[in-house]
């Protein structure tokens, strides 16, 4: 019994070591060959559709921006799960573990070829699991290496053997987990560097945006800027790698219930005449006082002309869109032709769309969560009805429409943080508020259980854009006190203090915090 246990740990280390060099060196091979399909993406782009939506927005709420990382993290950690399994199964039968390594290696491969990449997108498979397969062998080799007839009657503990195999283990551990961090951290690299290397050359738009009116930002240390960095500006959708799409043979169909179908190309957008809007956009699974909402400028063409030159039919509803890489958004029909800046867009603060944010063409429509409107890498417009199709999110029961409801942050001050009353004993607290495409009327605080305060408000940009705002206390005592904030749009609509979904997935309530007064 203590031979098998002798040899099982050391095969199931083997194992977990075997999974994460071929995750390892899969991941640099996919980034040399600048393609996406690396096992541990593959993997994640067909698991994300199967989820519950309960899970993806729980997986949003906890992880935000970094969700697809933490997939991808768990991915990983699953296959080295599986590789202990195999490795447990090869210290009594090595040939089926071996197998197994390689037929569960082979998977994304197959996955890879099935969704029409080709068979490049099998390399970084094919030699993961050849070096992964290599290091397996190693180290059962080496683990079995007896250094005298007295260590294989166990009658001394020294084994230099195995602390050869325990040195090995670790080393080729450190160097699979270095290698998909690398892999993952050059991705992110080359999608950044994508959006900005772009030749897409920009028009001056025939329609600017506004100027910023000198109140429009508070001057208050710590306040989230009116405008987001495209850098900084949040990003949540299906594609665990963002599709890389050429600009030069983009084409966008319109169709469905229209009386004229066509197509456009790049070049026939840029020649349209288009249109700067400031929007604020936010995702329904932002929770209360999240970050998953940002302010930009963006330049593109009124979705409402498109639908115009299409001419949709009596009795359409519904607009929708289909992304590159198979993510669809149903939008009603009225939204897209009012008087809103609903923009097929092409650029993102003056500069074309980084890639994780569209590039080369995305929607953008105030009011609306972007679950049924934002759709990126957009490919496919068709107009129908509600009854007849439904998009990605709303076969997962979520709303088939989502306008955005009114909601208000704190930002200043940090959560938990001292403060040191200014001018005698003021208290500044700032945060910000939005009601895209109606517009905030006011903003009101409160501290503890007191009366609610009229906050200051900033100058509106525009009714699509968030507000800043700042509220001066005074008399606070030396103790921890909770800030309370609740916006009221101009319809009269105000944020709930109950936290309860008034759609499907979207968090609702008063953002509160605590700070302590110095």
């Amino acid at each position: 019994m203590m031979a098998s246990a002798r040899r099982t740990w050391p095969s199931v280390i083997a194992g977990i070591v075997a999974t994460l060099i071929y995750f390892g060196v899969a991941e640099l091979i996919a980034r040399g060959l600048d393609v996406a399909s690396a096992p541990a993406l593959l993997i994640g782009q067909a698991l994300i559709p199967l989820m519950p939506s309960a899970l993806i927005k729980s997986a949003i709420a906890v992880f935000g921006t970094h969700d697809k990382l933490a997939l991808v993290i768990t991915i990983v950690a699953g296959g080295a799960v599986l590789g202990a399994i195999i490795g447990w199964i090869g210290a009594r039968r090595r040939g089926l573990a071996l197998v197994l390594l390689i037929g569960f290696g082979l998977l994304p491969a197959v996955v890879g070829f099935s969704s029409g990449a080709g068979l490049v997108a099998t390399l970084p498979s094919l030699g993961g699991i050849a070096v992964g397969a290599a290091a397996f062998l190693v180290l059962i080799r080496l683990a079995d290496t007896p250094e005298s007839e007295a260590e294989e009657h166990d009658r001394t503990p020294a084994r230099p053997g195995r602390r050869a195999f325990f040195g090995l283990a670790a080393g080729l551990s450190v160097v699979g987990i270095a290698a998909v961090a690398a892999g993952q951290s050059a991705a992110t690299l080359a999608r950044s560097a994508a959006g900005k290397v772009t030749k897409l050359v920009l028009p001056r738009p025939a329609t600017s945006a506004p100027e910023i009116p000198a109140g429009a930002e508070l001057d208050v240390p710590g306040l989230t800027p009116l405008v987001t960095e495209s850098s900084d500006f949040y990003r949540i959708d299906t594609a665990l790698f963002p599709p890389s799409i050429d600009a030069g043979t983009w084409e966008l169909r319109v169709h469905g219930m229209v009386e004229n179908e066509f197509t456009i190309t790049m070049a026939e957008l840029l020649d349209l005449p288009l249109q700067e809007h400031y929007v604020t956009l936010a995702c329904v699974s932002n929770e209360v006082g999240g970050d998953l909402v940002g302010n930009a400028k963006w330049l593109g063409y009124p979705i409402r002309d498109l639908l115009a030159r299409a001419k949709p039919h009596a009795g359409a509803d519904m607009v929708l869109s289909g992304s590159d890489d198979g993510f669809t958004a149903s939008t009603p029909l009225e939204v897209l032709t009012d008087d809103r800046a609903a923009l097929l867009a092409v650029a993102m603060n003056g500069h074309a769309l980084p890639r994780d944010h569209g590039y080369p063409a995305r929607l953008v429509v105030p009011g609306l969560y972007g679950y049924v409107s934002a759709t990126k890498w957009v490919t496919d417009i068709e107009v129908t009805k509600f009854a007849e199709k439904e998009a990605y999110w709303t076969t997962r029961g979520w709303s088939t429409h989502g306008p955005v409801l009114v909601a208000s942050r704190i930002d200043v001050p940090r959560p938990g943080a001292t403060v040191k009353p200014k001018s005698g004993d003021r208290v500044v607290t700032a945060g910000m508020a939005w009601a895209q495409h109606t517009g905030i009327e006011k903003v009101q605080v409160r501290i503890d259980n007191g009366d609610w305060q009229e906050a200051e408000l900033s100058e509106e940009l525009t009714s699509d854009t968030w507000r800043q705002w700042r509220c001066e206390h005074t008399g606070l005592s030396a103790d921890t006190h909770t800030v309370s904030v609740r916006a009221i749009d101009l319809d009269g609509n105000v944020q709930t203090s109950e936290r309860r979904p008034a759609i499907p997935g979207a968090a609702t309530g008063l953002h509160e915090r605590q700070f302590t007064v110095e």
